[in-house]
């Protein structure tokens, strides 16, 4: 069965076209079979978009901001919008998934995202935030060792903010997360959805930054 983190979607390609409307934001993003929520912005990422991100101390970054999973794109094309100023890395392993956020933020003007698989990412950049609404569909291990490595390269006092389903494990992250060195604050949970602010470096899981990511 193809998942959305294959590298090649093995089904046919039929774009389709997807509404998103935040708070702040509204747009028209162009999705695609074989890529995450191809029909709807997911809820988790609605969420995590509109009740994750109302602190004005996390808008407006100058620095590197990071979409870990990044699909065809709502994530990082708020992030780039409400950053203007930021360099925003849209991380995923799908290729179909990468053009179609280069399409979307070419789309809608924002010059600041950089679709990227994880080895295109030069090993001294590190991140300001991370946002995620993480590939649960992974597996357990695979789903820690990406984390590890990613949050891994936070700038010290960075962030990381991500949304995940109760049902799908949020709160047993939360506790891997603080066993590792992290410190968790549940930020909100609405409609079975958990929103985690993670700050801190995780104790090493073995691996270098080499896991790669979807949504």
């Amino acid at each position: 069965m193809p998942h959305y983190f294959d590298e090649q979607p093995h089904v046919p390609s039929r774009p389709t076209s997807v509404h998103m409307k935040l708070r702040d934001f509204e747009a028209d993003l162009v999705a695609d079979r074989g890529v995450f929520s191809a029909t709807r912005i997911d809820p988790g990422t609605a969420l995590l978009l509109d009740v994750g991100s109302t602190s004005p101390a996390i808008l407006d970054s100058t620095g590197n901001l990071l979409d870990l999973g990044c699909g065809y794109g709502p994530i990082a094309v708020t992030l780039a919008h409400r950053n203007p100023r930021a360099n925003v890395w849209a991380l995923d392993t799908n290729r179909r998934a990468l053009d179609l956020v280069g399409t979307n933020a070419s789309t809608l003007g924002l010059s600041n995202v950089r679709p990227v698989t994880s080895d295109e990412v030069p090993a001294d950049v590190r991140f300001d935030q991370i946002w995620s609404n993480p590939p649960v569909r992974i597996g357990k291990a695979a789903l820690q060792d990406l984390l590890s490595a990613w949050l891994g390269r936070l700038v010290p006092g960075g962030h990381a903010r991500m949304v995940m389903s109760r049902n799908l494990g949020a709160d047993s992250l939360s506790t891997w997360l603080e066993s590792t060195g992290m410190t968790v604050t549940r930020r909100s949970s609405k409609r079975g959805y958990r929103i985690l602010e993670v700050r801190g470096r995780p104790a090493s899981a073995g691996t270098s930054g080499e896991a790669e990511a979807r949504q």
